[in-house]
């Protein structure tokens, strides 16, 4: 039965182009980090307020069963640039160091890859976490494979996050205002240099002290995960992070206007260490996690304000989402622990970033095409930015091979309905620990064993009627329970699910 719907999904969402669709617009694609579902006022916070994505929501459509492909940061990336999900590829299926290798193979399609070919200009600004050399990177010499070889014309990027090491800039394959008489030199094993760490030297942390982990070298008054010497003059400074990736990102905005163009945009806000800028201080009731989301606010608002000083922005698709779900003490004693505002970063889901419920993968999700996407509309369609491949193949016209995005479903019928729900995809495979799967309502995680030989149970929930999934109905429905257990298995040995 599945086998047939299946099909008919896949036959339904991958049809050429709508002939209504205004072919080869602008693509903005912005992908924050830690947002959780509950953390925008769109989505009903009610101690932060996101004015410019409240405007984006208003402008085009809001998802409430939107989903990151994992619920941790580099198999999400994968995902979305590749349209694979990331446990399928070893060297993407978890967090990398900052010295790990490029995770995408240079023969993998990817989003920039092809949009390239229909005339794009790409350019990734912000988060990269996806590897960046053959091994360990010299920060010395040009980096090289990196974003280019992934198919962006331009990049700004960190190359891990803003708690590992290097805690520098690279631009197009070379770090940033480096001096060449401070080489960089980067650890991930023993320490070295004699830059001291946050655990040798704890009385230095004049900015935030870990709660756990984060005990390296220490570098603008926060210890880090790694070990980093030299480079002093290029070391970014937390509390401008996202000044300088929005000023990139709108440069590359009016730089290009002439189009098409396609920005991955991946601001490091809400991820550790939160040090939103000073002028952001106190501009929400959720301490500095609620503050870092209100400059993330801003940088959003800066873009969209890029599109229309320019006048592009009724022709420029816009998407904005999360790496994964939201988290509070993410390892550095930030206020969050103690926070008493009542602000739930995830809404009413179950769990936080890096786990197997909700709140672990299901995140805000946010598409505006002034003219095409209708405004003001909220979908309960079931999406992922894994589709984001396929997608943006039918918008271009694009076509993607058996083999190029194998677990990609194209959105587009759902975006395009006047009344939304359309269904493009009827299943969705989702990164935690364990990995779970939805088929329609249900959902499953089956039973693990953990460290320690303790064995999990498996778990069954009807999110239809219990989105906060505290009732396993594992017991009740068994025969469900097995029919997802074996999908699931099924899909992982396929190697595709669209």
């Amino acid at each position: 039965m599945f086998v047939v719907a299946l099909i008919a999904f896949t036959v339904g969402c991958e049809q050429s182009q709508d002939a209504g669709v205004r072919s080869r617009p602008n693509i903005v694609v912005i992908l924050a980090d830690d947002v959780g579902y509950g953390d925008l006022s769109c989505y009903g916070a009610t101690k932060v307020k996101t004015p410019n994505l409240d405007r984006l929501g208003a402008g085009g459509m809001r998802f409430t069963d939107g989903h990151s492909a994992a619920a941790a940061c580099t198999p999400t990336r994968f995902a979305l640039l590749t349209g694979e999900y990331a446990w399928r590829w070893p060297p993407a299926r978890g967090i990398l160091s900052g010295v790990a290798p490029l995770a995408i193979p240079s023969d993998r399609m990817t989003i920039p890859r092809l949009l390239k070919r229909s005339g794009y200009r790409t350019g990734v600004v912000g988060k990269w976490h996806l590897g960046l050399g053959e091994g360990e990177p010299d920060f010395n010499k040009e980096i090289s494979p990196g974003p280019k070889e992934v198919g962006f014309d331009e990049s700004f990027i960190i190359p891990a996050t803003g708690d590992r090491t290097p805690c520098a800039y690279v631009e197009n394959g070379r770090v940033v205002n480096l001096d060449p008489k401070d080489p960089i030199r980067v650890s991930y094993g023993k320490k070295i240099g004699d830059e001291p760490s946050g655990k040798e030297r704890p009385d230095l942390l004049f900015n935030q002290k870990p709660s756990h982990g984060h005990a390296d070298t220490i570098v603008n008054g926060i210890s880090r995960i790694g070990f980093m010497t030299g480079g002093k003059s290029a070391r970014w400074k937390d509390e401008d992070m996202a000044d300088d990736v929005t000023k990139k990102a709108v440069a590359f905005i009016e730089k290009n206007k002439a189009g098409p163009f396609f920005l991955y945009f991946t601001p490091h806000d809400v991820h550790v260490p939160r040090c939103p800028h000073p002028r952001f201080r106190g501009k929400s009731e959720h301490g500095l996690r609620g503050d870092a989301l209100v400059q993330l606010d801003w940088c959003v608002g800066e873009v969209l304000n890029a599109l229309e000083r320019t006048k592009l922005t009724e022709n420029t698709f816009v998407v904005f989402s999360s790496d994964n779900g939201g988290v509070m003490d993410d390892g550095y004693l930030d206020g969050t622990q103690n926070d008493a505002s009542g602000h739930r970063c995830n809404g009413v889901l179950r769990g936080f970033k890096g786990g197997p419920y909700e709140g672990g993968t299901r995140v805000p999700f946010i598409v505006c095409w002034p003219g095409t996407v209708p405004a003001g509309k909220v979908s309960s369609e079931l999406v992922c930015s894994v589709d984001l491949l396929a997608t943006f193949a039918a918008i271009t016209g694009g076509k993607l091979k058996d083999v190029e995005g194998p677990d990609s479903f194209n959105i587009l019928p759902a975006l395009l309905t006047a009344t939304p729900n359309a269904a493009c995809r009827d299943h969705l495979i989702m990164q935690g620990n364990p990995i779970s799967i939805r088929l329609e309502k249900w959902k499953y995680i089956p039973s693990v064993t953990r460290q320690g030989g303790r064995r999990t149970a498996e778990e069954l929930f009807d999110l239809e009627t219990d989105l906060s999934e505290s009732k396993n109905l594992a017991a009740q429905h068994p025969a469900k329970a097995k029919e997802l257990a074996t999908l699931l298995e099924s899909l992982r040995r396929n190697g595709h699910s669209r």
